[in-house]
């Protein structure tokens, strides 16, 4: 497995952040089998192929393949530009991206950094290990920043809910403390 160590630390990562620890803070890591990395005009544009892991400031994203569009700065004309900021980001195959207690799983995510907005599809899977949920859906939107997640088609397992009591009968007490007779009804 190569390292593209110097692609990573060129990067001024713009993904979304969370909670579990990246190479170095502001850097991006990323490790993969294969990378092609182009530019057309001022955007860098790369594929990665084989065994990936993106690992950034409290966030990792591992998949098969990773699609990645990002703004170019500097000398346009070297071979691997510094970049400035991420705008875009497919993962497919075997998706998985850790954010602290929240897990996803799907085929396809794509990350869109510049509006806050991950898009699950391809049998979405997200799991929030602190509140002990799991939800399923055919697309998972996840806006960062609202803290708030759009599911279309959702199946959910959460907590149970604390018994109401609804349906069962109570017997009555009056103020004077004295419980009255059950009917027998």
């Amino acid at each position: 497995m190569k390292i593209f160590r110097a692609f990573a630390l060129l990067c001024a990562c713009s993904l979304p952040t969370a909670v579990s620890a990246g190479p170095d803070a502001g850097s991006t890591e990323l490790v993969c089998d294969h990378m092609d990395m182009w530019n057309v005009g001022a955007e860098t544009h790369a594929i990665c192929t084989g065994s990936i892991i993106l690992t950034s400031t409290n966030q990792k994203i591992s998949c098969d393949r990773l699609e990645i569009t990002a703004e170019g700065i500097g000398d346009k004309a070297t071979a691997v530009p510094v970049l400035e900021r991420f705008k875009y980001l497919l993962a497919t195959g075997n998706v998985r991206i850790v954010q602290g207690e929240r897990e996803a799983t799907c085929g396809r995510a794509e990350v869109l950094p510049r509006e806050d907005k991950v898009v699950l599809t391809e049998d979405p899977i997200v799991m929030d290990h602190f509140a002990s949920s799991v939800t399923r859906g055919s697309k998972i939107t996840m806006l960062r920043g609202e803290r708030r997640v759009l599911v279309e088609n959702p199946r959910a397992t959460l907590p149970s809910i604390k018994d109401l009591g609804v349906g069962r009968e109570k017997t009555a007490t009056p103020a004077d403390g004295t419980a009255k007779p059950d009917s027998g009804k």
